[in-house]
């Protein structure tokens, strides 16, 4: 045999061993493509179906077939009540590709929209360019062995072996590149290094992987939809969530602070005025949130649910945190003025540690909100991370809070400390505030600011006031403290509650001589939501003997009105005129007219949160007539 025919013979081989290798894995790789297709098509029909309700089954049917090609699409509902059927005979060029690629229906069950789904994708366009252009290839490497034979017999085979693997890196890397939707590099000197006979391949390849790369981006676009909010045009709850995870595993990024805004008024809204009134008063609060943080570099606002918006504010302390909340709870209040709302949102401010799960700074930042409910309108808590026994109140879920208040009520678990509140002359004679904590089911000391916002949002405040009342006269009888006069703090829910006053009224009778050593500690706040009220729990406790003071005085906005019309015993002046007193001139000045008005209306004034000497000095300059802090004393068991 010549050595021609057996270098043809060879080469042949090599031709063949090469258009099989090249079928194998071109088959491969369109089959992985058809499943990765299968995959990432089913993701897009859960995101969409989010947008879709029960009843919009024939709607959402319509938007499949408009939005992509099926050879097969049956929708049912639960009953198995066919709501869409369509079908399409393959091409009879396809046929052979339809049943070696699979011709079973992918199933998936719907429960947003209550159906069962049932698809099959049509893949003819794919299936005929795959066709022309392994047909192609083939026809190449055929050519391309025998024109290497006849030019040179000797270097046949080690060419053709250079060039066949060069083809192959070609193919996997072109196929490779367009199922990953990298970006194509600079592949010149890949395309010099083959012979010119082949560029036809890299062409044909590369309108693979534009149409490819055509359907994976009509994919990602709908994905993209997805996590958007139509309402808002803001980024939802599952982009939130994929935003923390990429935030948290980049080592870059430094701790801010995540802030959670509730809107209050939600569910009043939709009530009394109807939805679109809700979607504008949503829409409003997004807006509201996302001018404050227009000018922040890497900020963003993102809508988690029907009410909650959650604020990323990289790189910032708490410290400024607490300014951005001032200022929110200023628009909060200019937008609730023009609107006539009861509020506008309540913010929950905590520490965005990457070292931390979400659900734990979320689960921090739902307690701050509802300690935020019990204050001002509109305003917020941050939660700091050295909070008294927070580590062991981390997961303390609605749930757990209920059979924590539960089982403190029941089993009364609670102890009392006293805080005095120094006079400023010898004189003058003022009480101790009693302070209240609270041990849960495990023995722990839970924190009392966040039980008790809890018990408000729990609808358990008026019994835990209940408890406190009858442990503190319960005290003051087994020691036999007569000495002193006590405060007691009751939440603004409970003095408005008739059947809470009347039974504290017949309470104070059974013991008179206790009930004139009681001062009853109220909320300026909460006496301003309801003045009738207010003023008939005032009327009361004056009958039986008791005092009250106003606390959390001037924060609001009618302060003055107290002094005249429900004439408190004390006003106790909020920690915001206190702190660093000495240094504020017009805080004095103010606070100077404000106590000379209270004097002359027979109305004693008090300070908490002294802190320093100079602050003390400075209150005793402006002639108030009590300071309470712990620069004068801690507080210490009953």
């Amino acid at each position: 045999m010549s050595t021609f025919v057996r270098i043809m013979k060879k080469n042949s081989v090599v031709a063949l061993i090469i258009c099989l290798c090249y079928l194998g894995f071109s088959f491969y790789s369109l089959n992985n493509f058809i499943k990765d297709a299968e995959v990432a098509h089913q993701i897009t029909l859960e995101n969409v179906s989010k947008y879709f309700k029960g009843d919009d089954l024939e709607e959402f049917s319509r938007q499949l077939r408009s939005a992509f090609k099926y050879d097969d699409l049956q929708i049912t509902n639960y009953n198995r009540d066919k709501v869409y059927n369509y079908h399409n005979d393959p091409e009879v060029f396809n046929f052979i590709s339809a049943v070696s690629f699979g011709s079973e229906m992918t199933m998936m069950k719907e429960p947003t929209l209550g159906a069962y789904i049932k698809y099959r994708l049509n893949h003819d366009k794919l299936f005929r360019m795959y066709y022309a252009d392994t047909a192609l290839v083939v026809i190449i490497i055929f050519l391309l062995t025998a024109l290497a034979a006849f030019i040179n017999a000797k270097l046949t085979s080690k060419d053709n072996q250079r060039v066949s693997g060069q083809i192959s890196q070609l193919i996997s890397k072109e196929i490779k590149q367009a199922i990953d939707n990298k970006p194509t590099k600079d592949d010149d000197e890949d395309k010099e290094a083959l012979p010119i006979e082949f560029e036809p391949v890299s062409q044909e390849l590369s309108k693979i992987k534009d149409v490819i790369n055509e359907r994976l981006d009509k994919s990602r676009q709908l994905e993209k939809t997805a996590y958007l909010d139509s309402l808002t045009g803001l980024v939802n709850r599952s982009g939130f969530i994929e935003f923390f995870a990429r935030y948290s595993s980049n080592e870059k990024n430094q701790d801010g602070v995540l802030l959670i805004t509730r809107c209050s008024e939600i569910a009043t809204i939709n009530k009394i005025h109807g939805y679109q009134a809700g979607d504008r008063y949503i829409a409003q609060v997004a807006k509201i949130l996302e001018k404050q943080l227009v000018d922040v570099e890497g900020a963003q606002v993102f809508r988690l649910n029907g009410s909650d918006f959650a604020s990323v504010i990289p790189n910032v302390t708490l410290a400024v945190a607490e300014e951005y909340g001032k200022q929110l709870t200023g628009l909060f209040n200019e937008y609730q003025k023009m609107v006539d709302y009861d509020s506008i949102a309540y913010s929950g401010i905590v520490n965005l540690d990457t070292q931390k799960a979400l659900g734990e700074m979320l689960a921090y930042a739902d307690t701050a909100i509802s300690i935020a409910e019990t204050r001002l309108k509109n305003s917020f808590f941050i939660h700091r991370d050295d909070q008294e026994n927070i580590e062991k109140t981390s997961n303390i879920g609605s749930q757990n809070w209920q059979s924590e208040l539960k089982y403190i009520i029941e089993n009364k678990t609670l102890s009392l400390l006293e805080q005095p509140i120094h006079p400023t002359s010898e004189n003058k004679k003022i009480y101790h505030e009693i302070l209240a904590r609270f041990r849960g089911s495990e023995g722990e000391t839970l924190p009392t600011a966040a039980l008790i916002a809890m018990a408000e949002k729990l609808d358990k405040i008026i019994e835990i006031d209940r408890l406190v009342v009858e442990k503190t006269i319960a005290e003051i009888q087994r020691k036999n403290l007569k000495e002193h006069r006590y405060g007691v703090n009751l939440s603004t829910r409970s003095i408005h509650d008739e059947h809470f006053v009347v039974w504290l009224e017949r309470r104070l009778l059974r013991d008179s001589g206790i009930a004139s050593q009681l001062i009853f500690e109220v909320n300026e706040y909460g006496l301003e939501q309801n003045f009738k009220g207010s003023r008939y729990f005032m009327e009361m406790a004056h009958r039986v003997g008791s005092r009250v003071c106003v606390e959390h005085f001037g924060v609001g906005v009618t302060s003055f009105k107290f002094f005249k019309e429900l004439s408190p015993d004390f006003i106790k002046i909020d920690s915001s005129y206190t702190r660093n007193i000495h240094e504020d001139n017009d805080n004095q000045f103010f606070l100077r007219q404000m106590i000379d008005l209270a004097h002359r209306l027979g109305v004693k004034v008090l300070a908490e949160a002294v802190e320093t000497q100079e602050e003390k000095y400075t209150f005793d300059n402006i002639f108030v007539d009590g300071c309470q802090g712990y620069y004068l004393s801690k507080p210490e068991p009953l």
